[in-house]
């Protein structure tokens, strides 16, 4: 096996392993990015300078698109996290004993049940009985 391959099965098996352990999508972008620079860099200059120039280029694009996929990811928990508190559920406990859970929505300062009825306060049993739910 030559030198060369030998050099280049080992940057690419420590890249791949630094990927690996990249805890979010800013630090894989950079170091995909930077191993595809680097080739690239590689296959157009062939020599070290290009090699470099094309790693820190890669590095650079693969961390902003990396890091904005952080962002969204980040935004989608959050707005999970929002609607998950504006959530509630008010029991009903129908004739035969057995009971309905009604699911109430936050919206501002009004509490909306899965009809549509709106409540300037979380709704009661006896608020719910009497706009239909329970039997």
């Amino acid at each position: 096996m030559e030198k060369k391959s030998l050099i280049i099965i080992v940057f690419v098996s420590t890249a791949l392993l630094f990927v690996a352990s990249c805890e979010n999508a800013g630090q894989t972008g950079a170091g995909l990015g930077a191993l595809a620079g680097a080739g690239i860099g590689q296959a157009i200059g062939r020599n070290t300078e290009s090699t470099l120039i094309g790693a820190g280029i890669g590095a650079a694009g693969g961390y902003i698109v990396g890091n904005e996929k952080d962002k969204k990811d980040e935004q989608k928990k959050t707005q999970a996290a929002i609607a998950e508190a504006n959530e509630f559920y008010v029991n009903v406990t129908n004739a035969n004993s057995s009971v309905f859970p009604v699911k109430i929505i936050k919206s501002g300062n009004v509490y909306i049940d899965t009809r549509g009825n709106q409540y300037l306060a979380l709704p009661t049993e006896a608020q719910l009985k009497a706009a239909g739910y329970g039997f």
